[in-house]
C-alpha cells in the first residue's frame, strides 16, 4: 500500500447525521466551525501542505499558514477546519471569498487584514503510520502529542464530555453554528459519511447545486438551486438575498446550457441555465412542505464540495 503522506489524496470522513443536542457518556462534543474542511500534511523538515475536500491546494489562498509544520513534532496528517475569524467568530463569507481569489496581491492584502487559521480536530497519520483504525479517543491523545505548540493561526479543537446540551446552548447563545457529537470509539473511514458523527446545528443552512440564475428588473438576481435525490438532480427553489460579488461573478462565468436536467418549474422560463458544477450554501428560517426555503439568504459558494455531495436529506 502506498504511503498516505506521499499520496496526499485523502478524502475526509463526513458527518452522516443531524439531530437535536443530547447528553451521552459515549460521545465527545466539539464546536462546529463555520469554515472549509481541510487536510493538513505536515512534516517538520519539509513543510506544510493544505488540501480541501476536492483535493485542491489551499496554501496559495492562505499563505499565512505556510509554517504551521513548525509547531508539530513528527510527520503527521491532520483533519480540521480552515476559517477566518472576524469580530471573534468564524466568518464563512471571508474564507469563501479567499478561496475564490487568484490575484496574489489581493490574497496578500486579505491575509494581513483577515488572516486565516487552521483548527485540527483529528489525526489520521502519526509518526509515519496510519492511525485511522484507532478509536477517536486514542487519536485525540495522539493529536495532542503531535502538536507541541498552538498559535493564533494553528490550534487543536477542544472537546467537552457528557454535557452536550449545555455545550449546544452555549454555542447558541454566542450565535455560533452549533456543535458536533462524535462517538468515542469511532474509527476513521476515508470519504465515507458516518452516523458516528452527528451535527447539532443552531443556524440552519444547507448546500445546493447552482443550476442557473434569473436576472430581475429591480437589478437583483435569483440563483436557481438543486439537490440530488437517488442520484438525480432535482429543482429546490431559488435564493435572491445575498446574491452578488465574486461568488455570483463565478456563476456567470459557468458554461451555459439550453435547459436544465429537470422539468423547468413555472416562473423559471427566463432563467439562464448553467452547467451544474458549482455548490453553494444557503441560510434559511425553515423548510416548507413544498421543499422550498423560508427567508433564504445566499451564504456563498463552496469550493470544497462536489455537486454530488449536495443531497436532499428529507
Amino acid at each position: 500500500m502506498n504511503d498516505l503522506f506521499e499520496q496526499k489524496s485523502i478524502k475526509p470522513m463526513l458527518i452522516g447525521s443531524e439531530k437535536g443536542a443530547f447528553d451521552s457518556p459515549d460521545y465527545l462534543y466539539e464546536l462546529k466551525i463555520d469554515g472549509e474542511r481541510c487536510i493538513a500534511y505536515l512534516d517538520p523538515e519539509t513543510g506544510t501542505e493544505l488540501k480541501n475536500k476536492r483535493n485542491l491546494k489551499m496554501l496559495p489562498k492562505v499563505p499565512e499558514l505556510a509554517d504551521i509544520h513548525r509547531h508539530i513534532n513528527c510527520r503527521c496528517i491532520l483533519d480540521g477546519e480552515l476559517a477566518v475569524i472576524k469580530d471573534g467568530k468564524p466568518d464563512f463569507y471571508e474564507i469563501q471569498r479567499r478561496s475564490l481569489m487568484s490575484n496574489t496581491i489581493k490574497i496578500e492584502l486579505a491575509s494581513r487584514k483577515y488572516p486565516a487559521s487552521f483548527t485540527a480536530f483529528d489525526i489520521l497519520y502519526y509518526n509515519d503510520r496510519s492511525v485511522c483504525e484507532l478509536p477517536l479517543t486514542e487519536r485525540k491523545e495522539l493529536l495532542k502529542k503531535a502538536v507541541f505548540e498552538e498559535t493564533a493561526r494553528f490550534a487543536v479543537s477542544r472537546v467537552i464530555e457528557n454535557r452536550g446540551i449545555a455545550f449546544y446552548e452555549l454555542a447558541k447563545s454566542q450565535n455560533l453554528e452549533g456543535i458536533v457529537a462524535k462517538r468515542k470509539d469511532s474509527l476513521y473511514y476515508f470519504g465515507k459519511s458516518t452516523k458516528d458523527w452527528i451535527k447539532c446545528k443552531n443556524l440552519k443552512d444547507d448546500d445546493y447545486v447552482v443550476c442557473g440564475y434569473i436576472p430581475k428588473n429591480n437589478g437583483m438576481t435569483s440563483i436557481i438551486l438543486g439537490q440530488y435525490a437517488d442520484g438525480i438532480l432535482k429543482y429546490k427553489g431559488h435564493v435572491t438575498l445575498g446574491v452578488g460579488g465574486e461568488g455570483f461573478g463565478k456563476i456567470r462565468e459557468q458554461p451555459r446550457l439550453g435547459s436544465p436536467c429537470f422539468k423547468i418549474p413555472p416562473g423559471n422560463e427566463d432563467a439562464v441555465w448553467v452547467e451544474p458544477s458549482l455548490c453553494c450554501t444557503v441560510k434559511y428560517m425553515d423548510k416548507m412542505q413544498s421543499g422550498g426555503l423560508r427567508q433564504p439568504v445566499f451564504k456563498g459558494l463552496r469550493e470544497d464540495k462536489m455537486p454530488e455531495e449536495c443531497v436532499d436529506k428529507n
